[in-house]
């Protein structure tokens, strides 16, 4: 068990971070409820507006013939169609798409816009996932250990006798940054141009698809006004494989840093003291032991 030394006591690191990561879930609690309940409220209100207004336009149409519709439409979204455009939108599940649907099986990205509608899809699913993610682990994995493997090449690089820490430090930001514009800060600039979002709204999309929360209010290629090259899709799931090891590394880095600062925090043995101590043990001689409960 991890322990933690603070005024010459040790004290275990569970109950810490257990209470830890019980306030950090408070915190966020609280915080998306302060930020969202209210925005929720006025969409709601505005949504029963305008069924109201459609209502009145539309008098042919009863109040109940419309809830009717818009569950129609509710079950439409959630077999995976979009209901904007007719009848000629692209397959939901062509080549294409089914590959990136694949790969957000095995990455447990899972965005929830869509899912296999058929028994026989489901049962698949099940068992496609059962052993397509321990292989996409160990795959992560395997990338993870070639990219730390650089990383051990070029600590050892900087570390040679002659360079200065400066020049260590700048390696390693040149890592980094070369991993943040790749993953982090071009492929927004890519969305933003195909799928008409801001960059703040591709660079959600790209951070929540790389650390596998995936809501699926953001997904790409299922604008059915817009025309997609045929490998879209599948070029977007290969970025998202490449940049789950990239980011799982930066996160292991991040937390390896933390436990580093923690401990040289929170454990720095007073030397003085403990050389004086091991004097004075050493010319005297044992004593008799007398336990004091505290």
């Amino acid at each position: 068990m991890p322990l933690l030394t603070m005024h010459n006591r040790q004290i275990s690191w569970t109950p810490l971070l257990v209470v830890g990561y019980l306030c950090y879930l408070l915190l966020g609690a609280m915080v998306f409820h302060l930020l969202e309940k209210q925005a929720e409220t006025h969409f709601r209100d505005q949504f029963q507006l305008k069924k109201l207004k459609f209502l009145q336009n539309y008098t042919c149409l009863d109040r109940q013939a419309l809830e009717q519709f818009v569950q129609v439409l509710m079950e439409a979204w959630e077999k995976g169609v979009n209901p904007e455009g007719n009848s000629t939108n692209p397959s939901n599940w062509d080549f294409s798409n089914s590959f990136f649907f694949a790969g957000t099986v095995v990455t447990t990205i899972g965005y929830g816009n869509r899912s296999p509608s058929t028994v026989a899809g489901q049962i698949f699913c099940v068992f496609y996932a059962l052993f397509g993610v321990p292989l996409n682990l160990a795959f992560l994995n395997l990338l993870g250990k070639g990219l730390n493997a650089r990383l051990i090449t070029l600590e050892r690089w900087v570390q040679k006798p002659g360079r200065a820490q400066v020049v260590q430090t700048l390696a390693v930001a040149i890592f980094l940054t070369t991993g943040t514009l790749l993953f982090l800060v071009f492929p927004p600039l890519v969305f933003s141009y195909v799928e008409g979002w801001s960059y703040g709204e591709g660079f959600y999309f790209t951070f929540i698809t790389l650390s596998t929360i995936g809501f699926g209010d953001y997904v790409v290629g299922t604008n059915p006004n817009k025309h997609y090259i045929p490998a879209y899709r599948s070029l977007t799931a290969i970025w998202i494989v490449l940049g789950l090891a990239w980011l799982a590394l930066v996160f292991n880095v991040g937390a390896d840093l933390m436990e580093k600062f923690l401990q040289l925090k929170w454990h720095k043995p007073d030397l003085s003291l403990a050389e004086g101590v091991t004097t004075k043990l050493e010319d005297e001689p044992e004593q008799p032991r007398i336990h004091i409960p505290s």
